[in-house]
């Protein structure tokens, strides 16, 4: 049986992350840049999905992406139990430059990815891209057959 897989970004007119979790699926949703927000978001979403894939936006990124392992919230850690090194593959195989990073952020993504995390059991992916500014740089077509090849591997 095919796992269901949501999309998932932030809210935001201009949000590269918003703009990629809409162009990968109908089955996809943009959460509240707040806190409490977003975790009201996250927690509304139906059991029936069975990952999540997850974008923001990292100003400091203008070329390639950044895929987080784990999130971290009052002490604890939280980590994906997806292939990730699978994902950083298939992203370069299309020519989008990736890394994988064991260094949770410490705002919005973080938090949302944390709560995704708890919800799913692990099978979350978060992927930071860079801004709506730098996001030729970033392929949506390219991103989409990745992340597609690698969900079917």
């Amino acid at each position: 049986m095919k796992e269901k897989v949501i999309y998932v970004g932030f809210k935001g007119k201009n949000n590269f992350s918003g703009i990629l979790a809409e162009s990968m699926s109908q089955e996809h949703l943009l959460l509240t840049n707040s806190f409490a927000g977003l975790k009201r978001d996250i927690e509304s979403i139906p059991q029936a999905f069975d990952k999540a894939v997850m974008f923001g936006v990292d100003k400091a990124l203008t070329s390639g992406v950044r895929i987080e392992r784990v999130a971290a919230r009052d002490g604890e850690t939280a980590a994906s139990k997806l292939d990730l090194e699978g994902l950083r593959d298939a992203l370069r195989a299309v020519g989008i430059e990736s890394e994988i990073s064991e260094n949770p952020t410490s705002y919005l993504c973080n938090d949302a990815y944390w709560h995704m995390l708890r919800k799913l059991s692990g099978q979350a992916v978060f992927i930071h891209v860079p801004t709506v500014r730098h996001m030729d740089e970033i392929p949506q077509e390219n991103m989409k057959s990745a992340i597609a090849k690698w969900q079917q591997a």
